[in-house]
């Protein structure tokens, strides 16, 4: 554990969506010490530039866990997106136990405790070895991001107001980022609150028919919904060699979305006003909050 007056809070994955923006939350914070975990040194000027304390930490790399974990009270853990996340997983809680981490948040995925969609049981094994591990914890279950719709998987997710989804006319479950930064960031300082919760996180739900009638309505431009074949899916990630055994299971949850065979793929819930009293984002206030980057 850390020495210092104030808990020690590590950042994984502080460079994307999620860790980047509880960052922001907690930068600020004058009642913690925040520390940011990077892969590299050009990764880590960013935060040294802005007076914020560095390590570098590479999952796949165990003699950066002992070292990055020094010290430290609290984790974010936000794993990457390849089957690599379980044996990752394992060996960087098995680290964190051995320095003296007390608290662990982790960054999961989508579903029911019952559920059999193959990524996402995984983020649940992943859970319960937290709680086998004798952490502190708060098991944090974001719905689908509504950033996707500005970005997926690097691209452009609408082009020229055409929106292209995998998952026929199913209505899925959303979450803007930031409110699950938030969540976050007050599982993180506050963890005698939220220690053994399970949030799942998800507010408004909507199919890609509804949410183009809403951007057009706000932005003012015409929007429509092309649905595509997962198998458009599939050959993309085939061509860009990108790693098939976690790939082909997102592949087979787009069928399923699309099939409507996911129990629960709209479940919202209202749990977010009670852990940081205010409302969450909804579409509506989303696209207007991202008007500019919607227009064409």
């Amino acid at each position: 554990m850390s020495n210092t007056a104030h808990p020690k809070i590590l950042i994984t994955g502080a460079t994307g969506q999620v860790g980047s923006k509880t960052i922001d939350f907690l930068r600020s914070n004058k009642e913690i010490d925040l520390v940011a975990a990077v892969r590299s040194p050009e990764k880590a000027a960013l935060y040294m530039a802005e007076g914020i304390e560095t390590v570098t930490l590479d999952f796949d790399d165990e003699r950066t866990h002992l070292p990055a974990f020094k010290g430290i009270d609290r984790v974010l853990i936000i794993t990457g997106y390849t089957v690599d996340m379980l044996r990752q997983s394992k060996a960087l809680l098995d680290n964190a136990r051995k320095a003296g981490v007390q608290h662990v948040v982790h960054l999961g995925a989508c579903g029911r405790d019952d559920t059999t969609v193959a990524h996402w049981a995984w983020h649940q094994l992943i859970e319960r070895y937290i709680e086998w591990s004798g952490f502190s914890y708060t098991h944090l279950r974001p719905e689908t991001f509504m950033q996707n719709l500005l970005s997926y998987g690097g691209k452009k997710a609408i082009e020229a107001g055409v929106i292209h989804a995998y998952v026929d006319n199913a209505r899925l479950s959303w979450v803007d980022v930031e409110d699950v930064a938030q969540v976050a960031a007050l599982a993180l300082t506050h963890p005698e609150l939220h220690s053994g919760k399970t949030y799942r996180l998800g507010y408004d739900a909507k199919n890609f028919d509804e949410i183009a009638t809403l951007m057009t309505s706000i932005v003012g431009k015409s929007f429509r919904y092309e649905p595509l074949s997962p198998e458009v899916f599939l050959r993309a990630m085939q061509h860009a060699g990108a790693e098939m055994a976690y790939m082909n299971c997102v592949y087979d949850h787009w069928k399923r979305y699309a099939a409507g065979t996911i129990p629960g793929a709209d479940d919202t819930f209202d749990n977010f006003p009670e852990i940081t009293g205010r409302q969450p984002e909804r579409w509506a206030d989303f696209i207007e909050k991202h008007k500019a980057e919607f227009d064409y």
